[in-house]
Order: structure tokens, then C-alpha cells, then sequence
């Protein structure tokens, strides 16, 4: 069954490896017949400071409000980003601030402490580059970016099939590793 999947490139530069897996990605899904949208955030025009929290509105710019439509269209969505500092960079947390609002990504409930994810009914595939081995992401530092996407953010918006595929260590990789990871986005593209 074919899928509208939307790939959001969450580094700042399109020439990264990031920017090469999205591609690989794109060329998977689209090889296996889904129908494919690609944002990269670091492309797009907006402050990804939500200024005075939820206590002002402030109105989102005319690149976010596409951001928004697209995700509402997407079954499917596709991060690519990398880990800075255990986490994703700021201006993927940016966009999730701004565009990921009451209203559009969840709903508080009147008189309860509980939410309803907005975003219910979508899938999500988490593709992240680390210097850090996976494993010793994993194990030592027990995933905080990968938890905080999952559970705190995906979750919380109402996404609870979310796959995360770790990548690295990125630092001082071989041709041959850049090779595989590509090779392994295409796939799981093809598989989405």
C-alpha cells in the first residue's frame, strides 16, 4: 500500500550527510511507488523562537503554515538529523516549538492534566547520524534524543509507531560506512 510520507531534513545544511540520506530516502520511497514531500528546515523562513511561550500567540510564518499542511497531508514522516550535544540540533527543537502548537499537533483535555495527540493515526521513522558508537549512545547515555523525540514529542502529539534507526560513529567514518548508511536509507525507504 503506498503512503504520503513527508521527509523533514532537521540539519541546517542540505550538504551533509543528513542532507545525503534524506535524498537516499526520498529515492527509496519513491522507487517502491509512495508519494513523497521533502522540507529542509534549514531552507526555510522563520524564527525558531517561540518568544513569550503559549502565553501570546505569535503568528507563524507563511513557511511554517506550509510546514503545517504538509504534516497534515503526510501518513508517514521522516526525521534526518543529527545528535549535538545528546540531542537534536536547535533548530530542529525550533520548529517543533513553533509549528508543533495546541490546536494543531495536541489538545489539552478541560480539567485534566492528560492531552489528545492531534497528530493520532501517523507513523514516523527517526533516521539520526552520531559521533557517539550507537551503542554507547544506548547503554551509557541511556538515548536522551531518541527518548525525547519518541516519547515526549512524537508521542505526546499522538505518534506512537515511531522506528529509529541510529548512524555512526559519523566521525571519521570510511567511504565504504557512508556507502552502507546510504544504502540502508534507500531501504528503508523502499520498506516504508
Amino acid at each position: 500500500m503506498n503512503k504520503r510520507i513527508l521527509v523533514i531534513l532537521g540539519h541546517p545544511s542540505a550538504a551533509s550527510l543528513c542532507g545525503a540520506l534524506a535524498e537516499a530516502y526520498v529515492n527509496g520511497a519513491e522507487s517502491a511507488g509512495h508519494e513523497v514531500r521533502r522540507l529542509d528546515l534549514g531552507r526555510l523562513d522563520f524564527d525558531p523562537l517561540l518568544h513569550d511561550g503559549y502565553h501570546t500567540v505569535q503568528p507563524l510564518e507563511p513557511d511554517l503554515l506550509a510546514a503545517q499542511a504538509a504534516i497534515r497531508w503526510a501518513q508517514h514522516l521522516v526525521f534526518i538529523y543529527p545528535t549535538w550535544w545528546g540531542a537534536m540540533p536547535a533548530l530542529l527543537k525550533g520548529f517543533f516549538d513553533r509549528a508543533f502548537l495546541p490546536g494543531f499537533a495536541f489538545q489539552t483535555r478541560k480539567g485534566s492534566l492528560f492531552v489528545d495527540g492531534l497528530l493520532a493515526g501517523r507513523t514516523a521513522q527517526l533516521l539520526v547520524t552520531m559521533d557517539t558508537p550507537p551503542w554507547y549512545y544506548r547503554w551509557l547515555f541511556r538515548m536522551p534524543g531518541h527518548q525525547q523525540m519518541r516519547r515526549t514529542i512524537l508521542g505526546f502529539c499522538g505518534i506512537r509507531k515511531v522506528k529509529v534507526a541510529s548512524i555512526g560513529p559519523v566521525k571519521g567514518a570510511s567511504e565504504k560506512a557512508r556507502q552502507r548508511w546510504l544504502a540502508q536509507a534507500f531501504r528503508a525507504g523502499a520498506r516504508a
